[in-house]
C-alpha cells in the first residue's frame, strides 16, 4: 500500500550577488561605479539603497541568472565562469557572478503542477 505521507518537494537554489567589476583606472561608460552589484535571493533582485544599475548591464547577465541558480557539475563551464561582458564593446567593465547563499523551495508553492514523481506515478 502506498504511503499517503506528502513526499519533499523541496529543491534548493544558490543567491547570487552580480557585482560591476573594472580595471583601475578604466573608465566605465555606463555610470555605474566599480562594485556596484545586485542580489538576486529566490526570484527577487535587490540593489542596494541609492544605487542604480544599468539595464544595459543587467539584460547582459540575465540570461544566465537562472542557469547559475541552479546545481551544476563541477566541469560544467556554468560552475567555473563568472564573468560577463558589458553589453557595449568599447567598455572594459564586466559583471562578477557570485553565489552567495542559498535559498530552499517547495514546488507546491511555485507551481500549480505536480511535481515530475507524481507525474510519474500515473
Amino acid at each position: 500500500m502506498a504511503s499517503k505521507e506528502p513526499q519533499d518537494d523541496s529543491f534548493v537554489t544558490y543567491d547570487l550577488k552580480v557585482e560591476v567589476i573594472c580595471p583601475p583606472g578604466k573608465k566605465i561608460l555606463c555610470n555605474a561605479k566599480n562594485g556596484d552589484y545586485f542580489i538576486l535571493k529566490d526570484e527577487m533582485l535587490y540593489l542596494p539603497p541609492d544605487q542604480g544599475m544599468s539595464i544595459y548591464n543587467i539584460s547582459a547577465a540575465l540570461p544566465l541568472l537562472q542557469a547559475k541558480q541552479r546545481k551544476t557539475h563541477p566541469n560544467d563551464w556554468m560552475s567555473t565562469d563568472d564573468m560577463v561582458a558589458c553589453p557595449d564593446p568599447y567598455c572594459p567593465s564586466r559583471l562578477k557572478i557570485t553565489r552567495c547563499g542559498e535559498s530552499v523551495w517547495r514546488h507546491s508553492d511555485v507551481s500549480g503542477f505536480p511535481p515530475m514523481q507524481q507525474q510519474e506515478k500515473k
